[in-house]
């Protein structure tokens, strides 16, 4: 059996350690989605860090502005 230490974290948490310049560009419902992640915050890298933070902002864009 495999050993997984999964974590979950706000989005914040991920923005804070590795892009922290980017915390005024989102808003306070985008900083408190929880992420989970599968090996957890301290092997996560920074490329993966910015696909969460990519993915996490499109999923919760309000479709109205998008046409």
């Amino acid at each position: 059996m495999i050993d997984v230490d999964m974590e979950t974290v706000k989005l914040a948490q991920i923005v804070m350690r590795w892009f922290p310049d980017m915390l005024p560009f989102l808003n306070q419902k985008e900083l408190d989605l929880l992420i989970i992640l599968r090996d957890g915050l301290t092997i996560l890298e920074p490329q993966d860090a910015m696909e969460i933070i990519q993915l996490s902002i499109c999923e919760h864009q309000n479709p109205a502005f998008l046409h």
